[in-house]
């Protein structure tokens, strides 16, 4: 068993965000990621244009809500929701909020 403190591992990020990976595992046919991110209240993730990548992403919403656009469609979700990305589709995330926005995800490829 593996004990990690998210504090202590490597940060990345920009001004509107921070991210530390938790745990990234390669195999042959599959790759996992898990992660926890803080949005800054204002702020949009990415900066600019969107987001798509090759995996399918699960996140679960731990503190505050943001708005969410996928596809062309938006939604709004809080603390203790959870949601699917499909693999392929562009999204984008804003917290609109007076307050950071926190959530683990999970990327499977």
């Amino acid at each position: 068993m593996d004990i990690l403190n998210i504090k202590d591992l490597a940060q990345e990020g920009n001004e509107s965000y921070s991210m530390h990976t938790i745990f990234k595992e390669q195999q042959a046919d599959s790759a996992v990621k898990v992660g926890h991110v803080t949005i800054y209240p204002g702020e949009t993730v990415p900066l600019t244009g969107v987001s798509k990548h090759e995996e399918n992403e699960y996140s679960v919403i731990v503190k505050g809500s943001l708005v969410t656009e996928i596809e062309g469609k938006q939604y709004r979700v809080s603390a203790g929701q959870a949601t699917f990305i499909p693999k392929g589709e562009e999204h984008i995330a804003v917290n609109d909020g007076e307050e950071a926005c926190e959530l683990v995800f999970v990327m499977v490829g």
